[in-house]
């Protein structure tokens, strides 16, 4: 399916669904989960596209599973 023959698929079953508010709110919460998650997703592999910045990461991770992380009260990362 092209990308227009979905945004036409899509905007059929929603004016299915339009007239009725409780499942227009469902589908609205649904929709800003998809976004989020594709938000946080694009974020990540922007983050992992970089070598250093994976192996700074991947390092913080092994460091809090290890117990080695530090913690630092947020009034604190500003002075």
């Amino acid at each position: 399916m092209t990308t227009l023959e979905l945004n036409a698929e899509l905007f059929r079953e929603l004016s299915i669904i339009a007239g009725d508010e409780n499942l227009m709110r469902k589908m609205l919460k649904y929709a800003k989960k998809l976004t989020a998650k594709k938000q946080s997703m694009d974020e990540t592999e922007y983050l992992m596209s970089s070598p250093a910045m994976a192996d700074i990461i991947r390092q913080g991770q092994e460091d809090i599973k290890n117990g080695n992380g530090q913690i630092i009260e947020l009034d604190e990362l500003w002075k």
